[in-house]
């Protein structure tokens, strides 16, 4: 297996030594120590507090490096470490239990990882030598790196085309059939609600469906929101609002990903990805506050603001999902600032509608050190959505509870009894931390691959 960035094999290497010390054992490590060194780290302050580094002189220059970790099972631990340590090949100098080992090697290769397509770094990270990396940490890493990549690609080069071309490669790597229907196939094919979202840009609007699997497996539907830009339709949005609107292709970039790492691990699963991709741009045939537009339901939808696009969107492709009887249905989608508002940018808001799925994602979230947030279906709150013309309305002038009712208007495509989870991400990093570059992010994607893995097998 080819070694990701940030790491290197370990034949005919010489690397330097790395120690990594929690603060509970940084007295008897000291204790240890020659004087000389004692006195090294006292001027340096250092106390393997989490996230800092004492580099250790030698006689030729730099004899090693100690770094001061937290939970030692969460790859965040380490994620500071690639650009902190001085360029270079690194060793850990002790033996680690492997679920220690797989939290490294995942915190190094996030904290390692930079967009690199338009600019070099400033600098090579530090390399961690590997007689090889775990096979499932190298897929889960390729997945969390996949999200930032596709993210981070500005709209030119990543539109519905080019989202649907990363499809096909992907499907075509896997052995996955795939479907594109794209254009006024849309309105001829019944989803109605994707045409009108997308109709007003130069390239057309599409459903792309990845079909995977035995058809005896379980099957399991996957849905992502794929705005690949979004400027709020004519309900235009402010500057800071669609500055980083590349972005709002974020919960097909976590669909995509999730579903690239499933077939990868080759999980026992019959796996359905559906894409919607549009860009929701501004033109002579935008779709306007006030019209009603079909759906693949077959509800009405009033357009009470043209910004609230996504959910739209998602309204045919969880109704088409629907329509072939998962096991399970999951979607992913950059829905709302109010999910951010209610829980900041680094917690994605879950809802479910069945008690098992929502604990076991729970769950396997705070294992993974991935974690999720449970808000509820309180469906009293459709009362917002109400519309005097048509069946529901896709937003309303009230400011209450926008998380919430736009997973409600999700849910109300969804087959009843049929066990259903979104996550609503902000799928973004707004500035630079150790382990998350500024930019997309990844986000509750380690969690929800445990829990179909442990719900399905493999």
């Amino acid at each position: 297996m080819t070694l990701p960035q940030g790491f290197a094999s370990a034949p005919g290497i010489q690397p330097r030594p790395l120690t990594l010390l929690a603060r509970k054992e940084f007295d008897t490590w000291q204790q240890q120590q020659p004087p000389a060194l004692r006195q090294w780290s006292a001027a340096n302050a250092f106390d393997a507090s989490p996230g800092s580094l004492l580099v250790l002189p030698g006689d030729a220059g730099i004899a090693g490096a100690v770094l001061g970790i937290g939970d030692p099972v969460d790859p965040s631990s380490y994620a500071f470490a690639p650009n902190a340590l001085p360029a270079g090949d690194w060793q850990v100098d002790h033996a680690l239990d492997a679920d220690v080992r797989a939290a490294l090697q995942l915190g190094w290769g996030l904290g390692a990882y930079r967009y690199t397509r338009f600019r070099n770094p400033a600098r090579a990270p530090a390399r961690l030598v590997l007689d090889a990396i775990d096979d499932e940490v190298a897929d889960v890493l390729a997945a969390c790196l996949r999200v930032r990549e596709l993210i981070n690609t500005p709209t030119e080069h990543m539109g519905p085309d080019q989202l649907e071309q990363v499809v096909c490669e992907i499907a075509e790597r896997h052995g996955a059939a795939i479907e594109v229907i794209s254009g006024d196939d849309l309105l001829t094919r019944n989803f109605p609600a994707i045409h009108a979202v997308g109709r007003a840009s130069h390239r057309a609007p599409r459903l792309i469906a990845l079909r995977w699997g035995d058809a005896s497996a379980p099957h399991v539907a996957i849905v992502g929101k794929g705005v690949c830009f979004d400027t709020g339709g004519l309900n235009i949005k402010v500057a800071d609002g669609m500055r980083n609107m590349k972005k709002d292709m974020g919960g097909a970039a976590h669909a995509i990903a999730l579903v690239e790492l499933l077939m990868a691990r080759r999980l026992p699963l019959r796996i359905t990805l559906l894409v919607p991709a549009v860009e929701n741009a501004i033109g002579p045939d935008s779709y306007r506050p006030g019209e009603v537009i079909a759906t693949r339901k077959g509800m009405h939808v009033e357009i009470d603001n043209t910004d609230a696009e996504g959910r739209v969107i998602l309204g045919d492709a969880l109704a088409y999902a629907g329509e072939q009887s998962p096991q399970l249905l999951l979607d992913f989608a950059t829905l709302t600032g109010a999910a951010r508002t209610a829980l900041g940018p680094d917690l994605p808001a879950l809802y479910a509608n069945d008690e098992d799925i929502a604990r076991h994602w729970l769950d396997a979230g705070l294992r993974t050190r991935d974690p999720v947030w449970r808000m509820p279906l309180w469906r009293p709150y459709l009362r917002y959505l109400t519309s005097n013309v048509a069946d529901i309305a896709n937003s309303g002038p009230s400011k209450m509870a926008g998380s919430i009712t736009a997973a409600l208007y999700l849910e109300c495509f969804v087959p009843q009894a049929m066990p259903w989870a979104h996550l609503d991400v902000y799928a973004w990093n707004d500035n630079d931390r150790p382990g998350r570059p500024a930019g997309g992010e990844a986000q509750g994607l380690r969690g929800v691959y445990v829990m179909l893995r442990e719900r399905f097998g493999g």
